[in-house]
């Protein structure tokens, strides 16, 4: 069977076509938007549009503006946009059958069993799965709980940068106090280890291992290390939020070494990084490192379709019957569309592409930063990709980041932020990105940082 077209029939042709943007009909929308919707909207104040329609590593606004698109709603859509061979799935399973709590179908199993195909080695055969509600963040709940009922303890260890979501136990977990801060107090036990991000400690990368794993193990370990009772390490294998902080080699089996030494469970969140984005199924992957558990969201939906799940080893099924529970745990549609995802990227050989054009445009991005003092570090693995900006006295330079943003919308680029401060270019597109838009989006990108970074120099 053809598992759908190949990836350059995909996109709009005419891709990046803007004129003024935001256009009448979005500003419309977007006023619309600010009149009847939430104030915790927040997308639309970085990206002023409002998108009509979506094709492969393309979308157009309501003013017919076509866009190539380099962040692919955070890491959703790793297949494209109305990827055709995820929406036949969609379509026939929508006229069937759309919900069934936890019940057994056909669409279940088979995305159980594709999960397990593609887990890394450790894992793999060996695998159970809890499906959780629409967000990243149940499926950190699940994790959670997963731990302390395994370990009976109630500890924590998570990691500065982090950012696990928005719930209340994911929140914990989460480093940005500004972001938890009116909802606390949140879990109790719980103490954030540095993690190593040469580039911002001032440290050379072995350094900045060696110093986060000490600490984690002090936490751990040491009688006075503050954590009395630890149920579980809680660690992207790549920081998202935090910048695309990829942690230099060792640190990752060095925290599988403490969780081992102190028989606590290893969980990795790959709800950002996972299912193919660093050009491996799991971020965890390119360490050879394998998790007790591991979290997944995101593009696990296919074309955007709200679904998480936690994929833990065997011998953390000691659960009995409801003890995790949630009534989203059947979106069938959404698995459906989720084993199709794993199959269009298996076919194309869309890890491979994406290691490959991951290349390509970090080699763009360092070329541009052979040009300029304010562009410091291009990192990241895959398609999941940061550059980060500083000022002229070396201090993070998130002002300079939302210019180069604005820069790139205007001429039909979208590319989205990450760090601490802002300062972090995030790009994320979707695996069926092109060569040849790639290197049309990069055009666009290297110029707006030539000429963001100037005007900055002009007016320093």
């Amino acid at each position: 069977m053809t598992v759908g077209p190949p990836i350059d029939e995909l996109h709009y042709d005419d891709a990046p076509d803007v004129g003024t943007v935001p256009g009448p009909n979005s500003r419309n929308l977007l006023e619309k938007q600010r009149e009847i919707d939430s104030n915790a909207v927040a997308y639309p104040e970085d990206i002023p549009v409002a998108f009509e329609e979506g094709s492969g590593a393309t979308v157009r606004d309501a003013d017919g503006n076509t866009y190539i698109d380099m962040f692919a709603g955070i890491g959703v859509l790793n297949v494209g946009h109305a990827n055709p061979y995820v929406l036949e799935a969609v379509h026939e399973q929508a006229d069937k059958l759309v919900h069934t709590v936890d019940f057994p179908t056909e669409a279940r199993l088979e995305l159980i069993e594709k999960l397990d195909e593609i887990a890394p080695d450790g894992l793999q055969g060996n695998t159970r799965v809890v499906f959780g509600g629409p967000t990243g963040s149940d499926a950190i709940e699940a994790s959670i709980k997963l731990a302390k009922y395994n370990t009976g303890g109630d500890g924590l260890v998570a990691f500065r940068g982090a950012y696990h979501g928005a719930t209340t136990g994911a929140m914990s977990i989460t480093s940005n106090t500004k972001f938890k801060g009116h909802y606390t107090p949140l879990l109790s036990d719980v103490v954030h280890a540095p993690y190593p991000y040469p580039v911002n400690q001032g440290k050379e990368p072995q350094e900045a291992v060696d110093h986060a794993l000490e600490e984690v193990q002090a936490i751990v370990e040491d009688p006075y290390g503050g954590l009395a009772n630890p149920a579980g390490i809680f660690v992207e294998p790549i920081q998202g939020e935090g910048g695309v902080v990829t942690p230099p080699e060792g640190f990752l089996q060095g925290l599988r070494d403490i969780a081992d030494d102190n028989e606590i469970p290893l969980v990795f969140d790959e709800i950002q990084s996972g299912l193919g984005r660093t050009g491996e199924w799991w971020a965890c992957d390119w360490a050879g490192v394998t998790p007790d558990a591991m979290t997944s969201a995101k593009a696990l939906g296919g074309v955007g379709f709200p679904l998480s799940a936690t994929i833990y080893h065997e011998d953390l099924d000691t659960w009995g019957s409801g003890d995790h529970a949630g009534t989203y745990r059947g979106h069938v549609v959404g698995m459906r569309a989720g084993t199709r995802a794993i199959e269009y990227i298996q076919a194309h050989d869309l890890l491979a592409h994406a290691r490959d054009l991951g290349e390509t445009i970090r080699g763009r991005l360092r070329e541009a930063a052979a040009e300029t003092d304010r562009l410091v570090e291009v990192r990241g693995q895959g398609l999941f990709i940061g550059a980060e900006f500083v000022d002229a006295d070396g201090s993070p330079d998130g002002d300079l980041v939302d210019a180069i943003q604005q820069y790139c919308f205007e001429r039909g680029v979208l590319v989205w932020t990450a760090g601490r401060h802002g300062s972090v270019l995030r790009l994320l597109p979707p695996l069926v990105l092109t060569h040849e838009l790639a290197e049309t989006a990069l055009d666009v990108v290297v110029e707006a940082i030539e000429h963001v970074t100037e005007q900055a120099a002009r007016t320093a």
